[in-house]
């Protein structure tokens, strides 16, 4: 049978009908909120690239946790900006350093009621701006970076985070923090692993927030944009060792994956809509393009839509509060 015995449109009459039948919906639990805080900052500094967003002090850092708190948003993911920078990123490991500093902060401030996150990873560490330390061809050197990420893992569980996120895609990452979380006695602490994460045109922005001291390009380590198959390696690889939950990055350009992962994973799976999915949006609604809040949420749904169980977004809190009131 077909028409009229059919007409889908029957089900979309009403705001109420179309409440009733929607196959996805948005809650703030399901959504985390990236947050910058930049060492030695006395007011909150503007990002450019990304309007809305700052690079935080420790009083206005502790006050958007305690307002996602408020807002119901399930968690934060931290990155922290250092005043001085060297080849090794020394001050990732310092136990009164910008981040570890700022994890216990929050902690402080919100205990259990919110999950903190921590970025383990190196580049805004680094006075050459990469996610690992280079050998002396000027290469990314995998094991050696390795090490360091088991030190800042373990330092960042020992500050209070709740969820480790290492973001610097070196092979084997996984299952070497993993293993220095359980020799240190952090067998509660969890790790998202950024599993499949791209090399991507859309992290301008970011690069500012954290000023990025890089030179050219992160292609040797992040995934190529061409490839598909190969985020399911990934991803297998780093559930082999460990991951609490995997993540897919960038969010907008890459829904098959984020798709494709969410099939297949048996754990909860994230994804990043990252500064430049942000900052297309705000530009495009700055310029009367398109409704802004309208086009916020249609984003975030269709990545909820495409199979992430979480979502990280610089609008978090904001489109909390609009669930909130709707």
């Amino acid at each position: 049978m077909s028409f009229p015995q059919h007409r889908p449109r029957r089900l979309r009459t009403t705001p109420a009908m179309r409440r009733l039948t929607a196959e996805n919906r948005l809650a703030p639990a399901e959504l985390i909120l990236p947050a910058f805080i930049r060492e030695g900052l006395s007011e909150p500094n503007p990002i450019g690239s990304m309007p809305g967003v700052v690079q935080h002090t420790t009083e206005t850092l502790k006050r958007a946790a305690a307002e996602a708190v408020e807002l119901g948003v399930g968690g934060i993911m931290l990155f922290g900006i250092p005043a001085a920078r060297d080849a090794q990123g020394t001050a990732s490991l310092d136990p009164d350093g910008v981040l570890n500093k700022a994890i216990r902060d929050v902690r402080a401030e919100v205990g259990d009621d919110l999950v903190v996150m921590s970025d383990v990873c190196l580049d805004e560490f680094t006075d050459h701006g990469h996610c690992g330390v280079l050998d002396a061809d000027g290469y990314v050197d995998n094991d050696a970076t390795l090490e360091i990420y088991a030190r800042m893992a373990v330092a960042q569980a020992d500050a209070g985070a709740h969820v480790l996120g290492p973001s610097g895609m070196m092979d084997g990452q996984i299952g070497v923090i993993r293993d220095a979380l359980e020799d240190a006695g952090h067998v509660n602490t969890a790790v998202i692993a950024y599993a499949a994460k791209y090399a991507s045109a859309f992290y301008g922005p970011f690069r500012e927030a954290v000023d990025s001291q890089l030179k050219g390009d992160r292609r040797t380590y992040q995934m190529d944009a061409a490839n598909r198959r190969e985020a399911i390696q990934e991803v297998e690889l780093d559930l082999a060792e460990g991951a609490d939950m995997v993540m897919v990055k960038p969010a907008m350009s890459y829904l098959d994956v984020l798709a494709d992962v969410a099939d297949m994973s048996p754990v909860p799976v994230a994804a990043y809509q990252i500064s430049g999915e942000y900052a297309m949006i705000e530009a495009a609604a700055a310029n009367g393009w398109i409704d802004r809040r309208a086009a916020i949420t249609e984003s975030v749904l269709g990545i909820r839509r495409a199979g992430a169980n979480m979502v990280l977004t610089y609008w978090a809190s904001e489109l909390a509060g609009w669930l909130k009131e709707s």
